[in-house]
């Protein structure tokens, strides 16, 4: 079953990409980029934005701050989940509760004190799961730590608290693990409607025995190792206080040996050096297809989650240009995943003009018969200094029909817009960046970049909440941005991707019309024609629009013959062909 490619297969694939990237990074250097040479500052940083439009940015409440220290590790903020117009804004502190029903006037309505990091959400209608792997947590979220090596009230784990009633959230349970959970991860059975899963990652030290039984920080030639590893929390929804570990499956198993994938270190001269597989950073469920993309510190993982219980590696990847792999990203019809690596840790400037292009950057894979093979990288173009911390971290795709589109956190690089349909030339289409926040490296910027409901939210862990809108512009129309703004979902979970379904609109099958003229694929009078169709048929009766839309159905599919992109063409049709039936 294994499909680890050898690093210098990569690095052929790589090649042209390395050149492009190169001569992009030395062009960076010179660039008039407004981005570039951005005055510093707290809240009065300067701002570069290009293509979208700042709707709002809300301050941290004063408790979340530590004034002495802007980038202090114990009050930074994390990751967010959303459930409705609610959104739940994790950090190493507690978490933030936000009503969004304004966008532009986010309202806080809650802030939770329970410190131990990171505070990574998910959550579950009323559940909300909180992740936690600090040695100074606490079973009740008291803020004085626990300063004795092995304690009885200390907690590493995820959290389970019921929020139904938001302004007095409720612990209702809390999970220990041998190695508390940096991230987690939320998975459905489709034939279970009485528990949920959760994937828990855990990155941080192996806890003592004493501490918690069956805990074990010996190497693979030890059975029960907490290495090697990931945990699986069953929560049954009628009785979430039941919640335990279920199973921790050993993913990394190859030729009956535990470690079986990458043992660590550098892949040769020139190369990254890259860490060992004994954990897994992010796991991103694609429930729809039945896998799940796990970033696991030295590998990139595909597994097979039709059992969510038991989850099974099915491939793997390497990468000589990769230090870590930090997260992943599904592209909607699933013959794509992006990972990306987070040279430095998140806490270091690792996008400076001297800096690899392919180093702290995404890696594009194609995905076939369950295998992945290397497309291309793709990396946020504009320079950063010496001051700000800035490597590829968490991000989302962008409903934009016909498109592989994502917005990515890059730290203090701000985020980034980007179309990754062609895997090997990844081009950025939009931005935001601010100036640093202090004069010397201080640990700030976007934790993640999310799609939501029209809007993009970003979690800045040093200055607050963001939220923006997409503007349009010779790469992005505003019937792509219009289809997009049409999806509607109830819940976000970074770490766990919906499939993207379009409702019939006339944006929809004017965003196919405006990707055709884009490349080509259509002549400019057919295109009119097609539009002047389009705009006449939603003034016309409803039985007479219907025959004019099945009309212009049908003519589509023929000119999809002679187009040189037949695909698009056929969506367009099918878009035409949704419309008629509505």
């Amino acid at each position: 079953m294994s499909s680890l490619f050898r690093s210098d297969t990569f690095a052929r694939v790589a090649l042209c990409t390395t050149l492009s990237l190169a001569a992009l990074g030395s062009a960076a250097a010179q660039t008039t980029d407004p981005r570039v040479g951005l005055h510093g500052g707290f809240q009065d940083a300067g701002q570069a934005i290009s293509n979208l439009r700042l709707v709002s940015h809300t301050d941290k409440p004063a408790s979340f701050y530590n004034p002495a220290n802007l980038g202090d590790f114990g009050f930074l903020n994390s990751d967010i989940a959303i459930h409705g117009n609610t959104l739940y804004q994790g950090s190493f502190h507690g978490f933030q509760i936000w009503d969004l029903s304004n966008p532009a006037k986010p309202a806080l309505k809650l802030v939770f004190a329970c410190p131990g990091g990171q505070g990574d959400m998910t959550i579950y209608n009323n559940l909300l799961f909180m992740s936690v792997e600090e040695t100074r947590g606490r079973i009740d979220c008291g803020v004085e730590g626990t300063p004795d090596s092995v304690s009885a009230t200390r907690f590493r784990g995820v959290r389970i608290f019921d929020v139904s009633d938001m302004e007095h959230p409720r612990q209702v349970a809390a999970v220990q693990t041998c190695r508390g959970s940096h991230t987690n991860t939320l998975v459905e059975d489709p034939k279970d409607k009485r528990n949920i899963y959760i994937y828990v990652g855990g990155t941080a030290g192996v806890r003592s025995p004493t501490e918690l039984a069956g805990c074990s920080q010996k190497g693979p030639d030890d059975p029960n190792s907490s290495l090697f590893r990931i945990d699986v929390i069953k929560v049954p929804l009628a009785r979430p206080q039941d919640a335990r570990v279920i199973a921790s499956p050993r993913i990394f198993a190859d030729s009956g040996r535990m470690n079986g994938l990458y043992a660590g270190g550098n892949h040769g001269q020139g190369t990254q050096t890259t860490a060992q597989t004994n954990q897994c950073h992010d796991i991103t469920v694609y429930e729809a297809i039945g896998l799940a993309a796990g970033a696991c510190s030295g590998n990139g993982i595909l597994l097979d989650i039709r059992d969510p219980a038991h989850p099974r590696r099915v491939s793997e990847v390497s990468d000589p240009n990769f230090a870590y792999w930090h997260s992943a990203t599904f592209n909607n019809d699933g013959s794509k995943v992006l990972f990306s690596d987070e040279w430095g840790g998140g806490t270091q400037a690792r996008c400076q003009v001297t800096d690899s292009p392919q180093w702290g950057a995404d890696a594009i894979f194609t995905i076939a018969n369950r295998r992945m093979s290397p497309a291309g990288y793709y990396k946020v173009p504009a320079p950063q200094t010496s001051a700000e911390n800035c490597v590829a971290h968490n991000g989302s795709l962008i409903p934009i029909p016909g498109r592989d589109v994502m917005v990515q956190a890059w730290y203090q690089g701000g985020l980034s817009v980007f179309d990754f349909t062609d895997g090997a030339h990844a081009k950025e289409i939009a931005y935001f960046d601010r100036g640093p926040i202090a004069e010397k490296l201080t640990l700030a910027g976007f934790w993640g970049a999310y799609w939501y409901n029209g809007m993009i939210i970003g979690s800045e862990i040093g200055r607050g909440l963001d939220i923006f809108t997409l503007a349009p512009s010779a790469e992005l129309s505003q019937n792509e941005i219009d289809a997009a703004n049409s999806v509607r979902v109830h819940m976000l979970n970074p770490q766990n991707q919906q499939r993207i379904v379009w409702p019939a609109t006339p944006a929809l099958a004017k965003s196919y019309l405006d990707q055709l003229e884009r490349n080509g694929g259509l002549s400019a009078d057919r295109l009119s024609a097609v539009r002047t169709s389009l705009d006449a048929s939603a003034e016309m009766p409803s039985s007479r629009r219907r025959s004019v839309l099945r009309s212009l159905a049908n003519s589509l599919e023929r000119d999809a013959r002679a187009s040189s992109d037949a695909r698009r063409v056929r969506w367009a049709a099918d878009a035409v062909r949704r419309l008629a039936a509505r």
